[in-house]
């Protein structure tokens, strides 16, 4: 069951059916993006100010750099694994970079100059990472795993690969396509490799962007042009959805207490919306 706080008053949530702020707005570029949160509680996105940074936000929401890529790099997807280490795909250089826990310098973790513009990151309990990789102008996309440093091609001529998400028990992975409105979702094999791949959900209108699981196996779509995140049950029918001020809603992450706290990165706002959850 999900609800939507908006503010406390004596330590009692009032509910409402919308997100509200929790930054400034235009703080980041239009291309805000990837939200993920490490294990210490700290939010980051990338663009804050500029292409090719990444922001880190506290808890009241102040933004502060984090760090700048190197080589006019241009970040999108962010996600930690287990150590806490960050790592974050680069559009520009066809590169995934890693940034170890403690630092803020961005090194090389794998690179493949045949893929179109890596997108966003899922990973799995074991470390692995998966990627979207879209080619906008033809309609097109490509899924990728980065493992121990290596990129390997797991599936190409799919529709424009965007949104990605690993099950939270590791045992699947979720693709959708943005423009062909589909989510995909796979078996994740002993080794890695994905197979038995089926349609787990379809929508007849607006665009689909970052997906996340919260702690009850939800799955939250980002409904670009919608203004909206719509909630997805294990089966693929929707449970809600939550209205944002922003119409493009570019990704999603969970925080805070408990993993309660949902943070939304809005591209025509340049900020972060937020909302819990139960």
């Amino acid at each position: 069951m999900l609800t939507i706080c908006v503010f406390y008053s004596c330590n009692k949530a009032i509910l409402s059916d919308k997100s509200t702020d929790f930054t400034q707005e235009f703080l980041f570029t239009k291309g805000i993006e990837g939200p993920a949160v490490d294990s210490k509680g700290n939010l980051f996105a990338v663009n804050f100010k500029e292409e090719g940074t990444i922001g880190k936000i506290d808890k009241k929401g102040k933004v502060s750099l984090f760090l700048k890529l190197p080589n006019n790099s241009v970040g999108n997807g962010i996600r930690f694994d287990k150590d806490n280490t960050m790592f974050v795909a680069d559009y520009v250089n066809h590169t995934v970079f890693e940034v170890k826990s403690g630092s803020n310098k961005a090194i090389v973790y794998a690179s493949d100059s045949t893929m179109n513009q890596p997108n966003d990151l899922a990973i799995s309990p074991t470390g692995v990472l998966y990627l979207s990789d879209p080619n906008w102008a033809e309609n097109k996309g490509k899924l990728w795993m980065a493992k121990n440093k290596k990129l390997t091609l797991l599936e190409e001529n799919m529709g424009t690969t965007n949104g990605i998400e690993v099950s939270n028990d590791g045992k699947k992975l979720y693709v959708n396509e943005s423009v062909q409105r589909k989510i995909w979702v796979y078996d994740i094999n002993t080794d890695d490799s994905l197979s038995n791949k089926k349609l787990f959900a379809s929508f007849n209108d607006f665009g689909l962007d970052g997906m996340r699981f919260d702690k009850n196996s939800n799955l939250y779509v980002c409904r670009y042009g919608k203004g909206a995140v719509v909630v997805l049950s294990f089966l693929g029918k929707t449970v809600r959805e939550i209205q944002l001020t922003g119409k493009n809603p570019s990704n999603i992450t969970f925080g805070g207490k408990n993993n309660k706290q949902a943070f939304v990165t809005i591209a025509d706002r340049g900020c972060f919306e937020t909302f819990f959850i139960e």
